[in-house]
């Protein structure tokens, strides 16, 4: 990479406690993904085969859909050719991160520090919203190494003066056990995760435990580590997998009554994604509002890419728009239920998330994540 003072422009470098106007964004961000001294060497020769000027005719939300989804692309690309010229130099870099390699093999992106920023403020403001203090201690059984959500989690603990007790996860051994029909195997794998968790909880404080719905449902069937968590956790933040209205219900009310739950939504492929509504207006849903504009949802007819109405069921759309990765109309593998957004957010809100069973002819497999 080369060595140059990095470029900065006063609308993708805004604080993050700030947020630019949507169409202000776009237009930054397509100068600087699209102009030779700032752009990755990736979109500047993917530019060459588009048959449009992302600079002169992409200026809003809709125009996002003259993009072609280049997500399958980023199996291959080498990371490199991922990073935009603007950055001074690979210091800016936090991480490549890969996919859980759900619909094959898996993707990969760049994270650059200031995006890792604007990520755990958004995460911060919603859990200092929701009243759950600093200086916990958070447990989580997540994917860490090539994930980014295990990147994420280790400094969200750090920023918020706590210790972060981690086990380690492998999603990918779990979704080829089932693929092979080894399902004994994965549910094995899946006991030995727990196991390290009653040990840690049995000899550890923590006061925030993130996991996964599957896991979550096989804790809740042992009595000792769902008093273990009653006793001593404030929070439960969930991800990485579906869970569906009963059982969420099922999970608050009688299970964990009194600790806070929180779901995220989201994908690798626009490094974070969404975190679940506060206020959901007395629904059982659990709605998930997007880092907006950075990220954004629509909720798609498959068969004709036009939204569907609210309150009914589409398929979702992915995009994110930063200085450091721009990756937009990217259908994902999830269905949702089209909720309409908080005032000023840039596309759809979405609820009731649940996968396709099947995407690029290929089988989807959740497993534990």
């Amino acid at each position: 990479m080369a060595q140059h003072s990095s470029y900065s422009d006063p609308i993708l470098d805004c604080p993050a406690t700030e947020t630019p106007r949507p169409e202000e964004l776009i237009e930054a961000a397509m100068k600087w993904h699209f102009s030779p001294q700032t752009g990755s060497p990736y979109w500047l020769e993917r530019a060459k085969s588009l048959p449009f000027d992302p600079i002169r005719d992409v200026r809003t939300f809709e125009d996002l859909k003259l993009f072609p989804n280049v997500a399958n692309e980023l199996r291959d690309v080498r990371a490199e050719d991922l990073i935009p010229r603007g950055y001074a130099s690979l210091s800016d870099l936090y991480g490549v991160y890969e996919s859980g390699g759900t619909t094959g093999a898996p993707k990969r992106v760049v994270c650059m520090v200031d995006w890792m920023d604007r990520w755990l403020a958004f995460s911060q403001r919603h859990l200092d919203a929701r009243g759950v203090p600093r200086g916990l201690n958070w447990l989580a059984l997540m994917p860490d190494g090539p994930h980014i959500f295990g990147a994420a989690l280790r400094e969200g603990a750090r920023r918020s003066s706590g210790i972060l007790f981690t086990i380690d996860m492998d999603p990918r051994w779990v979704k080829k056990c089932i693929a092979e029909g080894r399902a004994e195997d994965a549910g094995r794998y899946a006991e030995h995760l727990i196991h390290q968790a009653r040990f840690l909880l049995q000899t550890q404080d923590a006061g925030v435990l993130i996991t996964t719905p599957p896991l979550l449902e096989r804790i809740a069937k042992y009595d000792d580590l769902v008093e273990l968590i009653n006793r001593k956790i404030k929070i439960i933040q969930w991800g990485g997998a579906h869970m569906d209205a009963d059982t969420r219900r099922l999970f608050q009310t009688e299970v964990f009554p009194g600790i806070q739950m929180q779901g995220g939504y989201g994908s690798t492929m626009v490094l974070g994604g969404s975190l679940e509504r506060t206020d959901a207006g007395g629904t059982d849903w659990c709605i998930f509002d997007p880092l907006s504009p950075y990220i954004s949802f629509s909720v798609v007819d498959p068969a004709t890419g036009h939204p569907v109405p609210y309150g009914q069921r589409g398929q979702v759309v992915m995009n994110h728009i930063s200085k450091g990765m721009l990756l937009v109309n990217n259908l994902e593998r999830d269905t949702a239920v089209r909720v309409e957004p908080p005032p000023g957010q840039m596309g759809d809100s979405v609820a009731d998330v649940k996968p396709v069973a099947s995407f690029d002819n290929q089988q989807v497999i959740e497993g534990v994540y």
